[in-house]
């Protein structure tokens, strides 16, 4: 399995105490250096592919940062066969599982580091069913899991696809006629669900978020407030120059493509199934974060605490009663809002859609890094505060890879 490696720049501990973010992208079928060049690496390229900028929200300033091109077939992950790539979410741990241990076994010095694994959208059900996989199947192992995180994500379908009328409609986007429309096409792929037709339902849903689309007119429905779509396109034109996939490890004559068609396919029977039981066995056992750019349409704040709301957990009545707090940047401004109980926390992102790190590069960092540390919002009871104490600026960035 293909990846790119980023070594803390300013760790506060010895590098093997030093913990590990592993990031995964959605999709399905999404390579992570969308992740990695558009998002939350140290660089990102902006407006041209041949030129890129230093991140000053890149999640390796405290942190190890490990992106994977998962599952096989995805990216610079290439399949041997079309078998090899999976056709669910346990195949998909399976194979993550499989690639952590390698990567691990491959660097002794991170045997203890604690591993944090992150990820956004479609990572909505990798996360948790990697985490599922290791606390249930390998709690013993090689990978020493100390939390998950997702970024508005797709968990729980059925129940996140039943609030996009209600919410486009109380946002002022469709008219009563048109609600009615959404709500109508909704069923239809519940109602397929509930026949257990998966990959019809699947179908179903992407006729609900076209029509959704066409009538709120948006250039995107990840992000409200955007004129035009999210350039990720630059990284597919980074990614095929010469000089990167030098640097990157891979041979000059692979193509690469931001999403794989073949791995989509192979999991469209997957994608109106839930994985909601995954995270509730993993918020018994370990810290989950939860966040969503307030301005995503499709995976955001109210399709999350949906489902949330529903979960089978021993702390759920704690945290709904939990106070949720306001969090705000070093300079003052309300940077989006935090609920938080025993190992479940909850961030709603001010001014961010989708792509969180991308809108928010900074706030997405100083959220990370205090969720990790427990500080700030996630380990005090100050209502109003900003997650982090202090502002560092990384002025050098280590890059290994390898596949």
């Amino acid at each position: 399995m293909f990846y790119a490696y980023y070594e803390a720049q300013k760790p506060t501990t010895t590098l093997t105490d030093t913990p590990l973010l592993v990031w995964l992208q959605g999709g399905p079928g999404c390579s992570s250096m969308i992740g990695n060049f558009y998002e939350l690496g140290p660089w990102r390229v902006v407006s041209r592919a041949t030129e890129l900028e230093p991140n000053p929200g890149a999640w390796n300033r405290l942190f190890g940062l490990l992106f994977l091109d998962n599952p096989i077939g995805v990216g610079f992950s290439i399949a041997a066969s079309k078998q090899d790539i999976p056709k669910n979410q346990t195949q998909v741990a399976e194979q993550l599982y499989a690639a952590l241990v390698e990567f691990i076994e491959q660097n002794p010095s991170f045997e203890h580091r604690p591993v944090y694994i992150t990820g956004e959208s479609y990572a909505g059900k990798y996360v948790p069913a990697i985490g599922y996989y290791i606390l249930k199947e390998k709690p013993n192992g090689k990978v020493n899991l100390k939390g998950l995180a997702i970024g508005n994500g797709l968990t729980d379908p059925v129940t996140q696809i039943r609030t996009h009328a209600v919410n486009v409609y109380y946002s002022g986007l469709v008219n009563a006629k048109q609600r009615e429309a959404l709500e109508k096409a909704q069923e239809i792929s519940i109602s397929l669900v509930k026949a257990r037709k998966w990959r019809e339902a699947a179908d179903a849903r992407l006729e609900l978020l076209t029509l959704l689309g066409n009538m709120t007119g948006l250039a995107t429905l990840y992000n409200t407030a955007r004129m035009i779509p999210y350039r990720t396109d630059l990284v597919v034109d980074l990614m095929n120059q010469r000089e990167a996939k030098r640097v990157l490890g891979v041979s000059e004559t692979m193509r690469f493509e931001e999403c794989s068609d073949e791995v989509e396919e192979a999991l469209r029977g997957d994608v109106m199934k839930s994985v909601k039981f995954m995270a509730e066995y993993a918020v018994e056992r370990t810290n989950v974060l939860l966040y969503q750019g307030m301005l995503d349409l499709r995976d955001g704040v109210v399709s999350t605490e949906e489902w949330m709301k529903n979960m089978n957990w021993s702390g759920l009545e704690m945290f709904l009663t939990a106070e949720r707090r306001v969090w705000k940047d070093g300079n003052g401004d309300v940077a989006g809002y935090v609920q938080r109980w025993g190992n479940l926390s909850h961030v709603a992102v001010s001014g961010a859609g989708h792509f969180v790190p991308t809108d928010k590069a900074v706030n997405s960092r100083d959220m990370i890094e205090a969720w990790v540390l427990g500080k700030g919002l996630f380990g005090a009871e100050d209502v109003h505060q900003t997650l982090t104490s202090s502002v560092l600026e990384s002025k050098s960035n280590r890059f290994d890879s390898g596949n």
